[in-house]
């Protein structure tokens, strides 16, 4: 017997968290998310077939501590002075409301908050081009392939989260969160 969790709606956060101890500046992540009360579980990147995308607000107010919650997230931490870190959600939605869509995650260095999330958009376009059969040359910029996708009709939007940071130093760990919640 099989039991189908099929989430019905998601949102999206983001957060940066610094502290002496690296586990304590994720947690701390996590709650400049708004999310440090859920037992999170990393799942892979599928987005459900007409899985609505909700409000961050509206999507916190449905979560009940200590759940048990799925999450597509991206996470990056340094305990580095000066050293840039981004983590990035990127989605891909097809036009078929009944087909599923891509997450993607992606953690960087070095990497601007917009040069990041575009990386993490073009992750999740191609990958759901491709499960469409859409034609594209995976070298190419995201620019390129974007007109490719979006003339072929099969892909509706793409969009990414993404959050960024500079490493204090000083003894202290900044971690950088981004995530799509995903709300049975």
């Amino acid at each position: 017997m099989s039991i189908n969790f099929v989430p019905k709606e998601l949102f999206f956060t983001k957060g940066v968290g610094r502290h002496r101890h690296k586990q304590r500046s994720f947690e701390l992540a996590l709650r400049d998310a708004g999310i440090p009360h859920q037992n999170i579980i990393l799942v892979s990147s599928i987005f459900p077939p007409r899985c609505q995308i909700i409000g961050k607000e509206d999507g916190i107010a449905k979560l009940i501590p200590g759940t048990v919650t799925f999450c597509v997230f991206a996470t990056n931490a340094t305990d580095e002075r000066n050293r840039l870190i981004a983590a990035s959600v990127g989605l891909a939605v097809p036009r078929d409301r009944n087909a599923y869509g891509y997450l993607s995650e992606y953690h960087g260095y070095g990497m601007s908050e917009e040069a990041a999330g575009k990386y993490a958009e073009d992750l999740a376009a191609s990958m759901l081009a491709s499960s469409l059969g859409v034609e594209f040359v995976d070298q190419e910029s995201y620019e390129t392939k974007e007109k490719v996708f979006k003339q072929s009709g099969k892909i509706v939007r793409t969009s990414n989260i993404t959050q960024s940071a500079v490493g204090t130093g000083n003894g202290l760990w900044t971690t950088v969160f981004a995530g799509a919640v995903l709300i049975l």
